[in-house]
């Protein structure tokens, strides 16, 4: 038995691609990112860092992995930060996702923190959302 060679990818992969898909998120937000071009315009939807730990049983190897997922904008207040976090709760909260190579056991909600950057010219919201992910190697 061996295990996936990277389930960060496949995790990030599969979080794109379920973003992505859906018509109601990309109506509240411009796009996901992995990388933010300078061009990006507000809001929109960063993939960020993650951390990744054994979840080995008997039987098979097992992986969490704890993602984090950034909503930035410049709108005056955190109403659309937080209908956007709304929503990619909605997709990712306890629900199945499509993982190459892995079998999905569960997503997780774990939390958010709605935060306004400090950094001249101070308009900028910011949303953090983390999710854990709990994979396992296919047969």
């Amino acid at each position: 038995m061996t295990t996936s060679p990277l389930p960060f990818l496949v995790v990030q992969t599969a979080l794109y691609a379920r973003l992505k898909a859906d018509a109601t998120l990309m109506g509240l937000a411009t796009g996901v990112y992995d990388f933010v071009p300078e061009t990006a315009v507000y809001p929109y939807i960063h993939l960020g860092e993650a951390i990744e730990t054994p979840d080995n049983a008997h039987d098979r190897y097992g992986r969490q992995t704890v993602v984090t997922l950034h909503v930035w904008d410049q709108y005056r207040g955190f109403k659309r930060v937080l209908e956007i976090g709304a929503r990619i709760n909605a997709l990712l909260d306890h629900q199945p996702l499509t993982l190459t190579g892995l079998a999905h056991v569960a997503t997780r909600y774990e939390f958010g923190q709605p935060l306004t950057d400090p950094e001249p010219p101070g308009d900028i919201r910011h949303l953090v959302l983390r999710y854990r992910i709990v994979t396992e190697q296919t047969p």
